[in-house]
């Protein structure tokens, strides 16, 4: 009985278990089924409310990749590219099939098999985080990164992952797996400003894609996962693991062999900076065609891949670079040596790794490159440099000429050894000479600019803005207003000209004394040599650069007249002091105003307008900008026969419509006198040193500011119109002994001698209505026949025998309105 009632109760228990597990399992069911309920509806809720939402995936059959804005030079070299989006779009049949393999086994090993969504690769990736604490391949397909990169965010919200496997399903749905790779590899970042695949190949190690090995195809594709993490310019061990990882992948899916597989990862690292390649080092022109079409296409501007062609010859250009950095360095060696421009704490590393990171970001400067101090001997340096070499710099390779700086006007004695002004630690600069070899420099504290025009029709053929782009943007040749000295001195003579003075005129240089009648302060003038000369002809005054003659000759014609005479040029008369400081340059104005100007005396009386963009072109080709200049075109003025270059008559019938031609804004003859007097001031007066060019056809004009501060020389032949400008930006002193022919022409010269190389001397033909007469050097008046010291002198016509109203003018004290003052 007992052990009946056991064994009923063990039965009991049993079925009471079974209907235990049964309720338990049914709960589990119930509960799965609820949840996959819930999660179907919510899901097909969000499909619903997210769907209508979604961009139409149609829209990446017409995505415009972009590409950046290349500017190039009048002879197709490549000068300038801007853009943060460097690419190069490839077909899918452009695309090496080894890449395909080391694409997709690092980040979509089934991407031919799924249709958007691949469930095996997000449970790959979570089990990977799970495994080994770190992601080694993402769980999102090629299909859901493009439709992310093309038309979502990065955010890691829900709503933004559901949206990216709607996308995925839909552009699976409409393109075929070839053209969804295609998008990938040309939309994709890769670091460092490359933006698909062909850039990438370009930017670390400068080939094209077909071109690169299977370990270069996979250091790639590892830049994918972060491109500044996985960078192996900027982190080549965690690049290196990422690189062997996906070479290991590919052996592992079968796309190599072993013994491809163990070539590729015992294959060391090539991957280096590859960046754009510029033809011609041009940073301020191509700013300057950067700024005109950002101006006329707004944001477009650096992704439409707008091609713009300049004006500027690449030859011209590579010689205007050359020649200031050449006149600057011999100005800075006349100055001294400033000391080193940093000093390093003692290196924590055997290697100086720690030096040369610092040394990285330390820009190289006209050709200075950084270097820091590593030994000191009497006679020798050893020092390192940014890319970690080691330099040894004997004696004579600039160190035994080193002086110290002092001030702008002396240095301080030789120095005997090299221990005296340099220790370990030290930043100093070195740079390559003619041979090849480096020395011991500096980057100089004083700046320039350059500009040349075409005088025929105000085509920028060269600009320099300053030493070095990189060290300053500021763009002295447009932005860089300052007093031009006596190289304004023409612009009034011109004036002066065209108000009954001649060449032989003969003015008073003597002192002169200005009184304010308000304040009762007394302006008296003085030249730079401080001395007066007494009566002399107006051309020796120009050539000789005599400030109390301009002054004399603008008193004499009268402000206003002055004023009207420069508008023509293109200046705005307000702007002007209405003062007689005006006639010795006083007000600022930038290089490019004043070559513009000397353009006019270059081609013979016109006014043309610079210009750098000659066309765009967009990225099919078609032009959508083309420059119209007008152009000097002396044979259109009716009235007035020209003639060949063999000497031929040219008819007298226009070339060019009124709207094409540059308007005559200074008489033939007046431009033909003032040119005379020009090219005298470099046959015999302040630009004597241009003489070694060894031309009849260069004139041009010095200018010195008060200090002196500013140094210039504006000069021309009829093919080539060059501004010079030096001085500090800061306008400090350039020291007593520096003048427009010490700083300034040298650089003129240096960059005319390229520019006009291989053209022959072409002298302006003598306009009807110019006479020639002998005179005597000292009245100006007709040479008594059979004077022994006459000389030749070029009149208009009308002018012959004219003597100059200032004349008689004595020095006395003369007292002018305030205005005027």
């Amino acid at each position: 009985m007992p052990a009946t009632c056991g064994n009923r109760a063990n039965s009991l228990i049993h079925i009471e278990k079974m209907f235990s597990k049964k309720s338990f399992f049914g709960t589990i069911f119930w509960l799965l089924l609820a949840g996959f309920s819930v999660t179907l509806v919510t899901f097909a809720g969000l499909y619903l409310y997210l769907s209508p939402k979604l961009p139409s995936v149609d829209s990446l059959r017409e995505v415009k990749l972009q590409t950046p804005l290349r500017v190039y030079s009048s002879d197709g070299k490549l000068i300038g590219e801007f853009g943060e989006q460097r690419r190069t779009p490839l077909t899918y049949n452009q695309i090496p099939p080894l890449y395909i393999k080391a694409l997709l086994s690092a980040e979509d090993a089934e991407f031919f098999e799924h249709h958007g969504v691949s469930l095996k690769g997000m449970l790959r990736a979570a089990s990977q985080i799970l495994k080994s604490g770190a992601i080694q391949s993402g769980g999102s397909t090629i299909t859901q990164q493009l439709a992310r990169d093309f038309f979502l965010t990065r955010k890691q919200v829900f709503s933004r992952k559901f949206n990216e496997i709607l996308l995925s399903i839909e552009i699976e749905r409409k393109f075929t797996k070839e053209e969804i790779l295609e998008l990938f590899n040309n939309k994709m970042f890769f670091g460092n400003r490359a933006y698909g695949l062909q850039a990438a190949a370009q930017i670390y190690y400068g080939k094209d894609i077909d071109q690169l090995s299977i370990a270069q195809y996979a250091m790639i594709v590892g830049v994918l996962k972060a491109p500044s993490a996985y960078n192996p310019l900027a982190n080549l061990k965690r690049a290196m693991i990422r690189r062997n990882w996906i070479i290991g992948r590919m052996y592992e899916l079968k796309h190599i062999d072993q013994a491809t597989y163990e070539a590729a990862i015992n294959e060391p690292n090539t991957a280096s900076y590859h960046g754009t390649t510029l033809d011609v080092q041009a940073p301020y022109i191509s700013e300057m065609a950067r700024q005109e079409v950002l101006d006329r296409f707004g944001d477009k501007t650096y992704s439409e891949g707008y091609k713009v062609y300049t004006s500027v010859d690449s030859a011209m250009q590579a010689t205007a670079q050359a020649a200031v950095l050449k006149g600057l360095l011999s100005y800075d060696q006349r100055h001294g040596y400033r000391g080193p421009e940093r000093h390093l704490k003692p290196s924590e590393d055997a290697d100086l790794i720690d030096w040369q990171d610092q040394l990285q970001n330390i820009p190289t400067l006209g050709g200075q490159e950084p270097a820091a101090v590593v030994d000191t001997q009497a006679k020798s340096l050893r020092v390192l440099m940014s890319n970690g070499d080691f330099v040894d710099l004997g004696w004579e390779q600039g160190l035994s000429e080193v002086r110290p700086y002092l001030t702008e006007d002396s240095r301080g004695a030789t120095y005997k050894s090299v221990t005296e002004f340099l220790k370990p630690g030290d930043v100093v600069r070195i740079t390559k000479d003619s041979d090849d070899q480096w020395r011991f420099s500096q980057v100089p504290a004083i700046q320039a600019a350059l500009v040349s025009l075409d005088p025929l029709d105000g085509a920028i053929r060269s600009l320099v803005g300053g030493l070095d782009f990189n060290q300053s943007h500021y763009n002295r040749a447009i932005q860089g207003a300052r007093q031009p000295g006596s190289s304004f001195k023409p612009l009034i003579y011109t004036a002066a000209l065209e108000n009954g003075f001649t060449p032989a005129s003969i003015i008073n240089d003597a002192p002169i004394v200005i009184e304010n009648t308000s304040t009762g302060i007394a302006w008296r003038p003085e030249n730079d040599d401080g001395k007066f000369v007494g009566p002399m002809r107006m051309r020796q005054a120009l050539y000789r650069s005599r400030n109390l003659v301009s002054i004399r000759l603008l008193r004499s014609i009268g402000m206003q007249t002055a004023l009207d005479s420069l508008a023509r040029f293109g200046f705005n008369p307000k702007e002007f002091p209405r003062d007689l400081t005006l006639a010795l340059g006083t007000h600022a104005l930038t290089p490019m105003q004043m070559a513009t100007a000397y353009a006019a005396f270059a081609n013979g009386g016109f006014k043309v307008d610079p210009y750098l963009v000659t066309r765009i072109e967009d990225s099919k080709g078609n032009i959508v900008y083309e420059a119209r200049p007008k152009r000097v075109c002396k044979e259109c003025e009716f009235n007035q026969l020209s003639y060949a270059d063999d000497g031929s008559l040219i008819p007298a019938t226009p070339s060019l419509d009124n709207n094409a031609r540059a308007p005559r804004i200074i008489d033939a003859r007046i431009a033909y006198l003032i040119d005379s007097m020009l090219r005298d001031v470099i046959d015999k007066g302040t630009g004597r040193l241009a003489k070694q060019l060894e031309r009849n056809d260069i004139a041009g004009k010095t200018g010195t500011t008060n200090g002196p501060r500013d140094s210039w020389f504006s000069g021309y032949n009829p093919n080539v119109a060059t501004s010079v400008w030096v001085g500090f930006d800061a306008n400090t002193l350039l020291g007593r002994r520096e003048f427009g022919s010490s700083a300034a022409l040298p650089i003129w010269i240096d960059f005319m001698r390229t520019a006009l190389e291989g053209i022959p001397d072409k002298l302006p033909r003598q306009p009807e209505g110019i006479v020639t007469v002998r005179i005597n050097p000292d009245t100006g008046k007709p040479a008594m026949p059979g004077d022994p010291d006459a000389i030749f002198e070029v009149f208009l016509g009308e002018d012959t025998g004219r003597t100059s109203a200032a004349g008689n003018e004595s020095s006395e004290q003369a007292t002018l309105p305030e205005e005027l003052f």
